[in-house]
């Protein structure tokens, strides 16, 4: 007994230092809580396990938190105590989650459905102006247009359909709860990519890696099927954090 005293000692001052010495890093939530939270491309869900026996975890996504959850991955390590999982192809629009979590003994149960939120550590508070994406678009331009001698452009982004610092699409349309919004995107070339039929909440991110690639793409925003505003927006390779 008296050699349990000291052990059990030891190991008390080594968890108060370690969980001191990592107060300030950020601690996922306990299942059946976890977060998804948006980067830069794709949405990262993030949690941690106290379940024993876990046999595997199923991760499914949906666009309206209620129907239509369809599994697009399991986590590499469903034992691991934290875990982690990413969402490389995030859809159009807003993501929402849970996890389906089956046991060794065949019982299983879903965690609580999480809509996923933007990284409050990048900064996308502001509109990319021309004067920010200029360089940009010239290092996407072929070496023949590099020696042309340059076009004065006139260009702003649109107060409704805009880039912004984090590289994602922002859409804002404050009276979208009053009246139908819908928008259509396009190549530069004008070949269609997809839609979104309804708008409906004043403010939708979409992720930069539904377009696939950088550069400039169009759009046109219809209020009530009549076409409202027709403009363009430019994803840059390398965005701001």
């Amino acid at each position: 007994m008296k050699q349990v005293v000291p052990i059990c000692i030891g190991i008390g001052i080594f968890l108060l230092t370690a969980l001191t010495g990592k107060a300030q890093e950020y601690t996922p939530p306990v299942l059946p809580d976890f977060t998804a939270t948006i980067k830069t491309g794709k949405i990262q869900l993030d949690w941690i396990s106290g379940f024993m026996q876990v046999r595997e975890i199923g991760v499914q996504r949906s666009l309206d938190s209620v129907l239509n959850f369809n599994t697009i991955g399991y986590a590499s390590y469903p034992t691991q105590t934290r875990n982690a999982y990413l969402d490389n192809k995030p859809l159009p629009g807003t993501n929402y989650y849970r996890l389906f979590i089956v046991f060794t003994n065949g019982r299983f149960l879903y965690s609580k459905t999480v809509l996923a939120l933007s990284d409050s550590t990048i900064r996308a508070d502001q509109k990319l102006q021309y004067a920010d994406i200029k360089d940009a678009a010239k290092g996407l331009r072929g070496k023949e247009e590099e020696n042309k001698e340059p076009e004065r452009i006139v260009w702003r982004p649109s107060n409704y359909v805009y880039t912004t610092a984090d590289g994602n699409i922002n859409i804002k349309v404050p009276d979208a709860l009053q009246k139908k919004y819908s928008v259509k995107f396009y190549e530069s070339n004008g070949t269609f990519l997809f839609d979104i039929d309804h708008l409906k909440g004043p403010s939708l991110i979409l992720e930069k890696a539904v377009f696939l690639h950088a550069g400039w793409f169009n759009f046109e925003l219809y209020e009530e099927g009549k076409l409202k505003e027709k403009w363009n927006f430019f994803i840059p390779l390398n965005y701001k954090m």
